[in-house]
């Protein structure tokens, strides 16, 4: 009715307030306020809203020893010096050949030689002046090959001569450059490396993923945010919420940068850079920079559309695995699969040892069966809580378990040391993420081991590819898998016949470079 205001309707059962209900929001009654209820506990919850996730991760480590750990270099990292390089585009700059060439910021200099550090491998020999010049840039280099310090080094050097802008008084935090990370687990990586580097100087670097307390990561980024490493999801909730604004953003990096534009999460990057209103830098007025082991060629397309006038560099084997890996593939159906398994672990002692399965129920099931068998394992997959992840990372890691049985979560950028074999219990259905899968061992110049179990069944399509994998790394192929790569149609050996290999695609289209 009108004529009167609904605190004083006198149509209400209540006489007025809200409608009429004196009462408790949240339970009806009486003679308390919502926030005092002492029924909150018996009612029931909304069915449909998923509970607040209030986890808060462990801290950081703070000691300079913990903080400066790095895995130890393998008898092979002198042979990086021989990988062959290619560089494509106009003008580019000129290599280093050491990091006093490199013309780090002086305290990042001395973080690097706290870390063991002593030359820069060929993917930072070339990104580091690459990036202090101001271009853009598409980098692909073999799994374990130092791609996280090449663009965190010079990015933060970058920083520091710009000058460190934003405040913690200021409502929406403004970084100066934000890397974006397809898993949890990768970007929690890159925030500890970015604050090794960053140890000593005023340079904050912050995260925000899934799966942890939104208050947490919030207060975290509000107390100064000058670099921030975040997956897609949470990073795009805070830049629509006001926690953080892009307006003057310097660079944008993507690494793993293959999986940021597949399928999973080109619509969310897209998003970042095209939403006006959030007010990204247009690219040439920003640094955009794609780290990845793989870029296959729709990929590349794509990124173009995020980058400007770029360098391509692609070091070692193109899209190729790692050689520093002894790679056996092993016929076996899905029924004897367990056996092996078994057999194999029984074989290896106290190494650790990765498996990689297809399915989260899988990966569950397996980790079960293997703990029941003697070989203490644990697992990690998507469903998992985040503190169950980070749980089964840590028991991994300290060797408590030293099996972890994975989904592809596990496969990209992770760098767990001694790591000695990883086992695919089920090929991945793309041989991109079987070079990332095996790229879990073998790194910085250590050898690895990896074994594949292929079941003619269901792998068939991946034969031909796997096969020029092997032969590309100098692996001995199985007769019968020569055999399984002739008899299979529809796929392909490689570049020349589609989707795999990382070649600068504009060289192919128009000649450039």
């Amino acid at each position: 009715e009108d004529g009167h205001f609904s605190r004083e309707c006198p149509n209400s059962e209540g006489g007025g307030g809200g409608g009429g209900k004196k009462g408790c929001f949240k339970c009806g009654e009486e003679g308390h306020i919502s926030r005092e209820c002492p029924n909150a506990e018996a009612q029931p919850l909304d069915p449909d809203r998923p509970a607040p996730v209030t986890y808060v991760p462990p801290p950081p480590p703070e000691g300079e020893e913990e903080i400066f750990q790095t895995i130890a270099k393998g008898i092979n990292f002198d042979k990086y010096d021989e990988i062959p390089v290619e560089v494509t585009g106009r003008e580019c700059p000129r290599h280093i050949t050491s990091f006093d060439e490199a013309q780090l910021y002086e305290t990042f200099r001395a973080n690097v030689a706290k870390a063991k550090y002593d030359r820069p491998t060929p993917v930072q020999k070339y990104s580091i002046p690459i990036i202090l010049n101001g271009r853009d840039l598409m980098a692909c280099a073999q799994t374990g090959s130092g791609k996280t310090a090449a663009f965190l080094l010079p990015v933060l050097t970058g920083m520091m001569q710009e000058g460190l802008t934003g405040s913690q008084f200021s409502d929406a935090q403004e970084p100066q450059a934000i890397c974006v990370a397809p898993t949890r687990e990768l970007a929690i990586q890159i925030h500890c490396e970015a604050r090794k580097f960053s140890h000593g100087t005023m340079l904050r670097p912050c995260i925000a993923y899934g799966g942890v307390s939104v208050m947490y990561h919030k207060s975290q980024i509000q107390r100064g945010c000058h670099f921030l490493v975040a997956t897609p999801g949470r990073l795009l909730d805070f830049i629509d919420k006001g926690v953080i604004s892009i307006k003057k953003l310097k660079y944008l990096i993507l690494d793993e940068a293959d999986r940021m534009l597949d399928m999973g999460f080109e619509p969310e990057i897209r998003r970042l850079v095209q939403t006006a209103s959030w007010g990204m830098p247009a690219k040439g007025e920003r640094q955009t920079l794609m780290f990845s082991a793989t870029f296959p060629e729709e990929i590349q397309k794509l990124a173009q559309d995020f980058l400007e006038d770029y360098i391509f560099l692609t070091i070692g084997r193109v899209g190729g695995a790692n050689t520093d890996v002894e790679q056996t593939v092993m016929e076996s159906s899905q029924y004897d699969k367990r056996e092996k398994l078994t057999d194999i672990l029984g074989n290896l002692g106290q190494e650790r040892v990765l498996v990689f399965v297809e399915t989260k129920r899988n990966a569950d099931f397996l980790a079960s069966y293997l703990s029941q068998s003697g070989f203490p394992t644990t697992s990690i997959h998507g469903d998992r809580l985040q503190k169950e992840r980070e749980e089964a990372l840590s028991d991994f890691r300290q060797g408590r378990a030293p099996v972890l049985v994975a989904t592809s979560v596990a496969a990209r950028g992770l760098d767990i040391p001694k790591v000695m074999v990883v086992i695919n219990y089920d090929l991945p259905s793309s041989i991109d993420e079987y070079v990332h899968r095996i790229g879990r061992t073998g790194r910085v110049g250590n050898t690895g081991k990896a074994i594949s179990f292929y079941d003619s069944d269901k792998d068939a399509p991946l034969a031909r590819s796997l096969v020029k994998v092997l032969a590309d790394a100098q692996q001995e192929v199985p007769q019968w898998l020569k055999d399984a790569a002739e008899g299979a149609i529809g796929t392909n050996y490689g570049p020349a016949g589609g989707s795999f290999g990382s070649r600068d695609t504009r060289r192919q289209y128009n000649g450039s470079g």
